[in-house]
């Protein structure tokens, strides 16, 4: 299955090993709760998607890499204790915690998550030493003499055996012990995943035109080369970064994420490509109605890397501007219910306390990623900048305020609005209902950004190109939030 399914699959595991009864005992013996292996190549997603996991179930996290354990880290280190049996006194071995229980111990802890994941990662490449122990731990949920506290569920990761000459091929007996998923490359899901992360356009575009890149590990006599899923994000971020600073991103530095050499030199100039496509095409033109005609020429007599190029321009502006539109739409809906419990409490600097405390509440639980954080900050300084208007004004004043609010919502959002309208503009006039606008339209609805967007706010222009809809959100997400921007409207 795609990573989108072992995902999915695996949250359902993970839910139904939690169901407790009403005495809050576990429906299923820890025993019978077989942990979960996925197996597949490098670079997929298989680590990236233990966190997501965890956040969207709001329980705890532990992770591992069993190649950097020894058998005394894992299983604990040796003392000798006195017992007694049968009248005389005995000198035994007894074992300290296993540093990898101790750990789950510690973020149970520190988060007060009673309940969890203990990922182990490359499972399959243990060390001679530790690999006996593999089948204690599997079986019955042990390192050493600790047992994995009830409630944190053990996922394990590894590779198959033509990707990593240190596996070890698991015997059926342990297998048997296991739940077992495989997992395989997909680049139509990692598109999905790529658009909502804000992948680097160009890869994008690149990787529309050559998809046998996306995922490729081949023996050569030179020795291994590959290029994965994690690889294509890594370069991404350091082109933004590279693009923000002006430094030249060549062949040398894609190769450096890219590690198979032809696909990083074709990638390379593919991005000179990409660039001088950026300074032809004028989008910010294009996106304001100043639609060339030279421009529009120029698309007409393009080749057809050119011209998936240029829409991906579009794409990427579109899409990069809608989620700025959305964000600003969330923040001022998200301020809106702060400040209805101001108005219901007549104290702002209680809102803000709370509002803080829970910030870091989610802090300590690790549950906040950076971009999640930012946003709760932000709201927390917007707040603090109204208690000033508050004690002046009272709560009439703050009203005035949060309006500019709502304007500038309403601004970025219809702005938004019309540079979808000029961009279909000017794809008709270039190719009138040809093959590039229905893919325009396809990757409207395949971006998460410009799909939302749209779900939420319309296009006429979409709506008559694509008859059979199939839009991200659900009917009754979609009213709900409807609603909500009633709500704000009816409180100005």
């Amino acid at each position: 299955m795609n990573i989108k399914q072992a995902k999915e699959e695996l949250k359902h595991t993970i839910q139904a090993y939690m169901q407790k009864d009403e005495f809050g005992i576990y429906r299923m013996d820890t025993v019978r709760q077989r942990p979960v292996l996925l197996m597949g190549p490098p670079g997929i997603g298989k680590t990236a998607i233990m966190e997501q996991i965890a956040k969207e179930c709001e329980i705890g996290l532990v992770s591992y890499t069993i190649t950097h354990h020894t058998r005394q880290s894992a299983i604990g280190l040796p003392f000798i204790e006195k017992k007694e049996y049968g009248g005389r006194e005995y000198s035994i071995t007894e074992y300290t915690m296993s540093e990898i229980i101790a750990s789950v111990y510690d973020r149970m802890e520190s988060t007060g998550c009673k309940e969890g994941i203990l990922f182990i990662d490359e499972i399959n490449c243990v060390s001679e030493t530790l690999a006996p122990t593999m089948l204690q731990f599997l079986q019955c949920k042990m390192f050493g003499n600790h047992k994995v506290p009830e409630g944190w569920v053990i996922v394990a990761a590894g590779n198959p055996p033509e990707y990593n000459k240190s596996v070890r091929d698991f015997d059926i007996v342990t297998l048997d012990r296991v739940k077992k998923i495989d997992v395989e490359e997909d680049y139509p899901i990692w598109k999905e995943y790529a658009y909502e992360r804000n992948i680097h356009p160009s890869i994008l575009s690149y990787l529309e035109i050559r998809k046998e890149d996306f995922y490729r590990i081949e023996t050569t006599i030179e020795g291994k080369e590959f290029v994965t899923a994690r690889g294509w994000e890594d370069l991404s971020q350091i082109l933004f970064l590279y693009e923000e600073l002006g430094y030249e991103i060549t062949e040398d530095v894609v190769i450096q994420y890219v590690q198979h050499k032809r696909i990083a030199k074709d990638f390379a100039n593919y991005l000179d490509l990409y660039y001088k496509y950026q300074n032809l095409y004028r989008i910010d033109e294009i996106l304001s109605g100043k639609i060339q005609k030279s421009a529009v020429q120029s698309l007409q007599a393009a080749e057809f890397d050119e011209k998936i190029s240029m829409i991906s321009l579009l794409l990427t502006r579109l899409a990069a501007d809608m989620r700025d539109a959305l964000e600003q739409d969330a923040f001022t809906t998200e301020l809106f219910q702060r400040l209805k419990e101001v108005q219901a409490e007549e104290d702002i600097r209680v809102v803000i306390k709370r509002q803080k405390m829970k910030l870091e509440q989610m802090k300590e639980k690790d549950m906040l990623d950076t971009e999640a954080e930012i946003k709760l900050r932000k709201l927390c300084e917007q707040l603090e900048q109204y208690v000033p208007v508050m004690d002046q004004s009272g709560f009439d004043g703050v009203k005035v305020e949060f309006g500019k609010q709502v304007q500038l919502r309403k601004h970025v959002l219809d702005s938004c609005g019309v540079e979808l309208e000029y961009a279909f503009v000017f794809l008709e006039e270039a190719f009138g209902e040809g093959q590039e606008l229905v893919w325009f339209v396809s990757e409207l609805t395949a971006n998460y950004h410009t799909a939302k967007y749209i779900s939420r706010f319309g296009c006429e222009k979409y709506f008559y190109y694509n008859k059979e809809l199939l839009l991200t959100e659900k009917e009754f997400e979609i009213q709900k939030e409807i609603d909500e921007v009633r709500d704000l409207l009816k409180f100005m």
